[in-house]
């Protein structure tokens, strides 16, 4: 089975703030501070859990288990059988079941949508999206519909992306990896290592920025990406933004603009898990090419954000939370606009991985671990 060396580097310490676009870094002269949170564990037994996403009017939390089971979490009655209707997915190493999200329009429609890796005929693994409509006894998709699959077939099970976010059009964007061929992140004919933007149904929005180019893939937002683990947009700006795994080093959080090229792996702030430099890299900056708006020299290995828009703890105002899996930690960044000013891990105490970050409805922030006993956890600040 595949694994990514990502996952068994260190707990990250040392960290790199720079402004978008500047040029220059300043490190931290101190790690970042351990905060208190008070933790409150709703489940427990789930198969390495990946995404979550809460249904309305306090229903409870689909949950997608990287096996392949979506299962729902209601506060009364814990976690359900898995749900039917769900598509067979191509399980090995980090690819499987990834991201659930609720079509935007799900109060009419009950769209829930998914990303999964794909058995293809030959029984090669290929990144897909699809959407099957929520019964309302909450227990089945029905008419799953696969809306993108991704050519070529993966080559391996690591850095694979698979995470979406809806702009205010109902457009998705749809991450996709590196897939460990690094030099597809730069050809704009291939998918590997972008940012897609379909519309609900798997079209290609007229207002992409390489629709007219013949010699790219319409889908594609942003290219340079070398596995971005994280999508969310900014309650306060509207502004997709992303968080990007890094080699060993490098962990990014990006602002993704159309046509934009991110870098990788011209330019990067980590290294080869050999200790060597990346063969293409040409520095840490490229002429031409975004650099994040805030990275790490040692990578904490990045998963899922969440923006902190709720009234509900005054001091996570103005928050953007990641998890990290080897750093085993829930990483607060404070923001100022577009600039990280501040940074603390939580639960690190806990040594769990963690997958997944979302805020829920009554302002507490939930996170999902990564684990085969994993966890559905409730955090509120230290009191």
């Amino acid at each position: 089975m595949s694994f990514s060396f990502r996952d068994t580097l260190l707990p990250a310490f040392t960290l790199v703030l720079i402004s978008a676009h500047a040029g220059a870094a300043t490190k931290s002269p101190v790690p970042p501070p351990a905060a208190g949170a008070q933790v409150t564990e709703l489940a427990n037994g789930l198969d390495h859990p990946w995404s979550l996403a809460f249904l309305p009017d306090n229903q409870g939390a689909l949950i997608t288990e990287r096996s392949g089971q979506l299962r729902l979490w209601k506060p009364d009655g814990g976690l359900s059988s898995p749900l039917k209707g769900v598509p067979r997915v191509w399980v090995g190493g980090q690819a499987g079941l990834w991201d659930v999200r609720l079509s935007p329009d799900f109060a009419s429609n009950r769209r829930v949508y998914l990303t999964f890796s794909q058995p293809g005929e030959k029984g090669e693994p290929h990144a897909a999206l699809g959407y099957g409509t929520l019964s309302a006894d909450n227990k089945t998709l029905s008419n799953f519909k696969v809306i993108f699959i991704q050519q070529p077939a993966l080559q391996s099970g690591i850095n694979l992306g698979g995470r979406m976010a809806f702009d205010d059009k109902g457009n998705i964007y749809l991450s996709t990896g590196d897939n460990n061929q690094r030099i597809n992140a730069q050809h704009l004919n291939q998918l590997q290592g972008k940012i897609l933007r379909l519309t609900p149904e798997g079209g290609i929005p007229q207002d992409n920025p390489f629709v007219h180019d013949k010699n790219a893939k319409p889908e594609i937002w942003t290219y340079g990406n070398r596995n971005p683990q994280g999508l969310a947009i900014n309650p306060w700006s509207g502004a997709l933004w992303e968080t990007e795994h890094g080699p060993r080093g490098g962990d990014e959080v990006n602002l993704p603009q159309p046509g934009k090229n991110y870098g990788w792996p011209l330019a990067t702030f980590g290294i080869n898990y050999s200790g060597q430099p990346i063969p293409e890299a040409k520095g840490t900056t490229l002429a031409g090419a975004e650099d994040p708006i805030y990275y790490w020299e040692v990578s904490p290995a990045l998963s899922g954000m969440a923006f902190y828009n709720a009234q509900t703890f005054p001091q996570w105002k103005n928050s953007l939370f990641v998890g990290a899996l080897a750093g085993e930690s829930l990483i607060r960044l404070t923001l100022d606009g577009d600039k990280v000013t501040h940074e603390e891990r939580l639960l690190s105490d806990r040594k769990e991985r963690i997958r997944e970050v979302q805020v829920g409805s009554d302002g507490f922030v939930y996170v999902l671990t990564d684990e085969s006993d994993g966890k559905l956890l409730k955090i509120a600040p230290q009191s």
